[in-house]
């Protein structure tokens, strides 16, 4: 629209020059209000051509502004791209934490499982037992189950030494002084038969604590120690299976 404006003007100046010349040239210059026409015409065509100009100039310097602001645009683009993938590794990263987080959590557990009292039932008995508790006795059983009683003698009598506050105490005498018996150990195997009794009379494996002392007795030629044991312990635990049979040694002892 400006552009179209800029050439009517300049046409209609020249169209006025023309006229201009062809008055002035016939009148010799004796119109002034032609003169002063012309010449400010002239002026509007400068001021015309100082705006087109000026315009043109503010139409690269917003061609310049639009260009500059494009790249600016794309640098923004590539910096968001950027700070995507960064986002996404971070959160890869939280991910990956959070995992060995669990999974040390879970390893620190199962370590702590492994010294944390669990409850056992021997015997008939239910009681809270370490785990290296456990398996020391299980150890010892083990190896009286293979025969070796001598070694078995050795791991019980360890066993007492070192948890002698167990629940397992009972039966641990009980199977140490079967490990001395078979031994030949038999006034070793005595006394253990008879800690049992004192300190747990009702533990299931009393009665025939009470037996293998008679046998002991038995080994050892007294007689008479032996049968006041097989006669206490048909008093004592009369509906045992150790008391019939302790009935059956009564009867052959002279």
């Amino acid at each position: 629209m400006q552009r179209l404006t800029l050439r009517w003007w300049l046409a209609v100046a020249c169209a006025l020059l023309a006229l201009g010349a062809s008055a002035a040239h016939a009148a010799l210059f004796e119109d002034d209000e032609a003169r002063r026409a012309i010449l400010e015409m002239r002026q509007r065509i400068d001021q015309l051509q100082q705006g087109s100009q000026r315009s043109g100039d503010d139409s690269a310097q917003l061609r310049r502004s639009l260009l500059d602001l494009q790249a600016q645009i794309e640098s923004l683009r590539g910096d968001l791209a950027d700070l995507r993938g960064q986002n996404e590794k971070l959160r890869r990263d939280v991910t990956d934490l959070q995992q060995r987080q669990k999974d040390v959590a879970k390893s620190v557990d199962d370590r702590l499982r492994k010294f944390e009292p669990e409850t056992v039932q021997v015997d008939g008995r239910e009681f809270k037992a370490e785990p290296a508790e456990k398996n020391d006795y299980e150890a010892a059983l083990a190896v009286f189950r293979t025969g070796k009683f001598a070694d078995a003698a050795t791991a019980f009598q360890g066993f007492v030494g070192k948890y002698p506050q167990s629940g397992y105490l009972p039966s641990a005498r009980f199977w140490l002084g079967n490990a001395q018996y078979a031994t030949r150990a038999y006034q070793a195997a005595i006394d253990n038969f008879k800690a049992l009794l004192a300190s747990a009379p009702d533990h299931a494996r009393a009665p025939e604590a009470a037996l293998s002392i008679a046998n002991c007795q038995v080994e050892l030629k007294d007689t008479k120690g032996a049968r006041k044991t097989l006669e206490d312990l048909i008093r004592v635990y009369p509906q045992s299976e150790a008391a019939t049979a302790a009935k059956e040694r009564l009867s052959r002892l002279k």
